[in-house]
């Protein structure tokens, strides 16, 4: 893991130089590795946690120690108005914002249908749905001032419907694929391209919180590549996409990083 974080520090995108570009959930697992991607191609990042206090501080302790420009902010962009109140204050302490990434995400437990209740379903999709709409709809007037990127993070299960008890955080990240769709179309005019990344099965909190051993052992065996992935195996997929130089004419789409796991 170390080693893939240096080789991707090593790589220099110019264009990313400079750039401000809000994290959500950007604490641990795949927004904490972004965050330090970006930070080393010169952007200003803002991180963005909710409980994961602890983390986010060290994180940003890191980022600084390497020369790096970043913004800690806390919120619970599952709530009304948070989200927005989140981007607002980013992109004022920065003076601009070029790029959003959509990160916040979050199963809230394995269930079977019949022990959903209304309030499950709320807490999953305004984790999930919601906060990504809520998200894009701040950005969109500092992007379009100059043109940028958003990109979201949505799953492998929004494509193969989930695992056992993942059902609805399945649909509720197909929701995101769809809007990554539908925002490309919007936004095309703004000169804002918006693209997702489909993460596998990754080793985050995630999966420690949510898949046991035994579990984790059955989706390692349906890799093709053989191997669990890595937070730092899905960054290169997100400064490509934020990169004009290399994905310029790139909007719609949805990178798929799960090992062969799914080739659509």
């Amino acid at each position: 893991m170390v080693e893939l974080a240096q080789s991707l520090a090593s790589i220099k995108l110019p264009d990313l130089s400079g750039k401000a570009v809000l994290i959500t959930g950007a604490s641990t697992g795949i927004g904490a590795a972004a965050a330090r991607a970006f930070a080393a191609q010169g952007a200003k990042v803002g991180v963005h946690y909710n409980a994961s206090r602890e983390p986010a501080e060290k994180l940003g302790e890191e980022i600084r120690a390497a020369g790096g420009t970043v913004y800690l902010i806390q919120g619970d962009v599952s709530r009304e108005g948070e989200t927005e109140r989140v981007v607002e204050e980013t992109a004022k302490t920065f003076g601009h914002l070029d790029g959003l990434i959509n990160n916040a995400g979050g199963m809230l437990g394995r269930k079977p249908t019949s022990e959903y209740t209304d309030a499950h379903y709320a807490a999953v999709m305004d984790l999930n749905a919601r906060s990504v709409l809520a998200a894009t709809r701040a950005a969109h007037p500092w992007l379009k001032k100059q043109g940028g990127f958003i990109i979201n993070t949505t799953s492998i299960a929004a494509r193969n419907g989930g695992g056992n008890g993942a059902i609805l955080y399945a649909a509720s990240k197909g929701f995101v694929s769809t809007i990554t769709r539908g925002h490309a179309k919007e936004f095309v005019a703004d000169r804002i391209r918006v693209n997702a990344v489909a993460p596998g099965v990754i080793a985050t909190p995630f999966h420690e919180r949510y898949t046991d051993d035994e579990q984790m052992e059955l989706q390692r065996r349906s890799i093709p590549m053989g191997f669990v992935g890595t937070s730092e195996d899905c960054v290169g997929a997100y400064l490509f996409l934020a990169s004009p130089t290399l994905s310029g004419y790139i909007t719609g789409q949805i990178i798929e990083v799960n090992g062969g796991q799914l080739m659509p």
